[in-house]
């Protein structure tokens, strides 16, 4: 018996998931076949209930329906429930689907276990305030940092986020005009969308410093722009192939019952993808 899943986005043609959970099935020797698929916020909620009723076991949900996902499952994890987001959906044979949001385990992993940085008393800077950030400030704040700053175009979103948050950790939040005033960071994560489309925000100098961690939560075959402008300060970059796969690995626990070990994925999959 093969298990069915898909990623479901817009776009989507970008997305290397099937090409991941293809080869998580290999490393565990589990039988599986992973696709993508387009929506809109019109069509999502019903792919979704279309993909469960031909017998899928699951989907994983990319940017933009991440916080749409949450009120098509009966269920949700608490780290979906504390996110708002879901990017996990476990397909149940009595009809039920419950959320999860594996986005931040996953961001935690790759920074802390495959890059080996600390997060413990670090100034954090988070942009962007959508479902891509929501979905990993528990996560993070739970690492103990110094600070956690979400940083968004629309300043009131960010203060949301961070009122959301607030219980959990050292979370502030501004628009970002008002990072002129704000010393350096050791870690900036970018959770915006604008990578996509070869832009980012207007950050100034100020905010990164040399060895900066400059993590582009997107990734692509090249640097983004905020790579690339990261570096020229004297930042270490990263784009989020690691989170990528380690969040998977969480979705793909989450479904088949066994983790699959990233280590042994990653030289395959670098190969894979040039």
């Amino acid at each position: 018996m093969i298990n069915r899943y898909t990623v479901i986005g817009q776009p989507i043609a970008h997305s290397l998931s099937p090409v991941v959970h293809q080869l998580f099935g290999e490393l565990t020797q589990r039988k599986v076949h992973y696709t993508r698929t387009e929506a809109s916020p019109d069509t999502f909620e019903q792919i979704v209930l279309d993909w469960q009723k031909v017998g899928a076991k699951g989907c994983n949900v990319t940017s933009p329906f991440k916080e749409l996902a949450v009120s098509v499952c009966e269920r949700l994890a608490p780290n979906a429930r504390q996110a708002g987001s879901v990017n996990t959906i476990q397909m149940h044979r009595d009809g039920t689907r419950v959320g999860h949001n594996t986005d931040g385990a996953g961001l935690v992993a790759d920074i802390v276990t495959n890059k080996r940085r600390a997060l413990k008393s670090q100034r954090i800077l988070i942009l962007g305030a959508g479902g891509a950030a929501r979905g990993v400030i528990a996560p993070l704040l739970a690492t103990g940092p110094a600070l956690l700053h979400v940083a968004n175009r629309t300043s009131s979103k960010a203060d949301a986020l961070a009122s959301l948050f607030a219980d959990h950790g050292p979370i502030t939040a501004g628009g970002y005009d008002a990072l002129q005033s704000q010393d350096a960071f050791d870690v900036i994560i970018n959770a915006t969308t604008l990578s996509l489309n070869g832009g980012m925000p207007a950050l100034p100098d100020c905010i990164i410093k040399h060895q900066t961690l400059a993590y582009d939560m997107t990734y692509a075959t090249q640097d983004t722009t905020f790579m690339s402008w990261s570096r020229s300060k004297g930042a270490v970059t990263s784009n989020g192939l690691g989170m990528l796969v380690e969040q998977a690995a969480e979705s793909f626990l989450i479904w088949e019952g066994v983790r699959p070990k990233t280590r042994m994925a990653y030289p395959r999959l670098r190969e894979l993808i040039g």
